[in-house]
């Protein structure tokens, strides 16, 4: 049975096998020019399709994800981390990660690699064949408070419950409304009793998270039920963004009490006018152009009633009027 190339793409169309119907003939040529059996044709035929729905998986589950950027495990720089290892996360990289629901909170100052290592490990559950969702902590809260007020907070919930994992990212980094413990104790404990994993980031203790949201009960309530099938983990080290400034480097320049300066210039280029007598910029003394009236010659005027503006000073004050310094200047 002789089959035409367009009845062999009809078949593939039909069958929904899109990357076979483009590659299918380069194979065959292949194959007729190395002769290679009907079995090895077969088998890398349908080895290519496999591959492609995977990456095509992959894309679409991390377009659905949200992620701000892609980054996997080994992109990760655990050098300057004293706390955390490669082999502390092998548990959160496995399937069972997800599968029995565990969760894990990453703490630390800004710029430390937390939310690199969530996205790392929600990838990798991806690839493990699960889907996730990642949401910044105040777009989770404001999102379920609009949705509060419109009578549609199911429907919203249900965005941030069915993923396999959910990354909340930032808590504690902004100010959240009143509601805001009650909006993510929702999706905790929904979570929680369907056993779904979940990380979270954050630079704030666990015990400071009352604070943060505005109830200490339901932020206690929320923290044991992620901590019961997980555990904490705080990152060090210098931020990453600024690692190239040295600023947590007690022993850098940059990190010292010294003044601002602009463009690597160590000293002001025009000094600014000083009361040092050897300064050339030392401003002229007001005294010696008659500005300033002194209190004890003052006295003298007005307990006699004189006028200093008008005419010439009397004798029991020496003190020059503005119009004789300037005659005397002009003489």
């Amino acid at each position: 049975m002789m089959l035409s190339d367009q009845a062999l793409d009809a078949l593939f169309k039909r069958l929904h096998l899109a990357n076979t119907r483009r590659a299918w003939r380069e194979l065959t040529r292949r194959a007729e020019q190395d002769e290679w059996s009907y079995r090895d044709f077969l088998g890398l035929l349908v080895s290519e399709e496999i591959a492609h729905r995977q990456q095509t998986r992959l894309d679409r589950l991390v377009r659905r994800a949200h992620f701000p950027f892609l980054k996997t495990i080994d992109d990760f720089n655990f050098i300057h981390q004293s706390t955390v290892r490669l082999s502390l996360l092998g548990s959160a990289l496995a399937p069972e990660f997800v599968s029995e629901g565990r969760s894990l909170i990453l703490g630390g100052q800004p710029g430390r690699g937390k939310t690199h290592l969530a996205v790392a490990i929600a990838y990798r559950a991806i690839q493990n064949g699960f889907d996730a969702r990642f949401v910044t902590a105040a777009e989770l809260i404001d999102d379920l408070s609009a949705a509060f007020r419109t009578g549609r907070l199911a429907d919203a919930l249900a965005t941030y419950i069915h993923p396999g994992v959910l990354i909340v990212d930032e808590v504690g980094y902004l100010t959240y409304g009143t509601d805001a413990a009650n909006m993510l104790f929702h999706v905790v404990n929904d979570r929680h009793r369907r056993k779904r994993a979940m990380i979270f980031t954050t630079n704030k203790a666990v015990t400071a998270w009352g604070r943060v949201l505005h109830d200490e009960d339901l932020a206690h309530a929320i923290t044991d039920r992620i901590l019961e099938r997980g555990r904490m983990l705080t990152l060090d080290g210098p931020s990453m963004r600024t690692k190239h400034l040295g600023l947590d480097d007690p022993t850098s320049p940059e990190a010292s009490d010294q003044p601002a300066r602009i463009s690597g210039i160590q000293a002001p280029e025009f000094p600014e006018p000083t009361a040092d007598e050897s300064s050339p910029f030392r401003p002229p003394d007001s005294r010696e152009y008659g500005w300033i009236v002194p209190i004890d010659s003052r006295a003298a005027y007005e307990s006699r009633g004189t006028n200093h503006c008008s005419g010439p000073p009397n004798s029991a004050d020496t003190r020059p009027t503005r119009t004789a310094a300037r005659r005397s200047r002009r003489t």
